[in-house]
């Protein structure tokens, strides 16, 4: 779910600008817009154009505007300009052998010049949206592309996890076939050292012995384990071909392959299964974490 993209152009009127978009691993889907004032109408749309194409991820969307500082232009206050000129002429007739007062000088007092009004131009408010919504549209699905190139590389990793796991699986079900024999012989070994020399069936009788080994070997039944594990594998390999989001379902999948190697790990009578065991939850806690990062 990580990914970058990175947009920039010019809007009609000169102003320059630049979309980010950046989204890293996240359980939902978190969306964070960055906008300059006056733009914020700008965000539903944007909003629903992500929500659209992602659907995990914690991403965030900044726009950067560079506007062009312009001096405002300067008009003159008619009515400042009236009462300023009257003012410098009575004030000059009051003077003998003074000059008259110059334009610059009236231009230069108080009040006599603002900056103009500019009204604003709907309609090339509207021309900027639609060229920055285009702009972002353009980012998007650069962003998206950024995470499907981390996707099919995520996609190698986690077949390799579960090819890993699949192996483990086929070692455990090998050595879980051998442990009702192991069972009996343990359990022989142990009835001998308890009861001394003699013939054990003398003394014990051999449906005795029967029942004893089958408690045994039922506690230490794995095979339905073992068959949930290949479900799961079976499944989490259809779900990574399906293209579809499937971040979520795999993570809960990942869950119960724990399940399923806990319960191995705790049937096991055997150090041999032991290990694989422990092997195979290492490898499932591989595939977790790498599933955390899967749209």
């Amino acid at each position: 779910m990580t990914g970058f993209a990175r947009e920039g152009g010019t809007l009609p009127d000169g102003t320059s600008f630049v979309w980010e978009l950046r989204s890293v691993n996240g359980r939902g889907l978190d969306l964070r817009l960055r906008l300059p004032g006056g733009l914020d109408a700008l965000e539903p749309a944007l909003r629903e154009a992500l929500g659209k194409r992602l659907k995990r991820g914690n991403v965030s969307a900044t726009l950067t505007v560079k506007r062009e500082e312009r001096a405002p232009r300067l008009t003159p206050d008619p009515a400042a300009l009236e009462q300023a000129i009257a003012l410098v002429l009575s004030v000059a007739a009051r003077i003998p052998g003074a000059a008259p007062p110059s334009p610059e000088a009236v231009l230069t007092l108080p009040g006599v010049l603002r900056a103009e009004i500019v009204e604003p131009d709907e309609a090339a408010e509207e021309a900027r949206r639609a060229a920055l919504a285009t702009a972002f549209a353009t980012t998007l699905d650069g962003l998206v592309a950024s995470r499907a190139r981390e996707g099919a590389q995520l996609a190698t990793i986690l077949t390799t996890l579960l090819d890993e796991i699949a192996s483990l699986r086929e070692a455990a079900a090998k050595e879980a076939a051998g442990q009702p024999a192991a069972q009996r012989a343990r359990l022989m070994e142990n009835l001998a050292n308890l009861l001394g020399e003699g013939d054990l069936r003398a003394r014990v009788p051999e449906e005795r012995l029967a029942q004893e080994v089958a408690l045994l070997a039922q506690r230490s039944d794995v095979r339905e384990e073992l068959d949930r594990l290949t479900a799961h594998i079976n499944e989490a390999r259809s779900l990574l071909k399906s293209g579809d989001a499937v971040g979520r379902k795999l993570e809960f999948l990942t869950q119960e392959f724990v399940r399923e190697a806990n319960t191995l790990c705790s049937k096991s009578a055997s150090t041999a299964l032991t290990r694989i065991g422990l092997d195979l939850k290492a490898a499932i806690e591989r595939l977790r974490e790498q599933a955390a990062n899967v749209e």
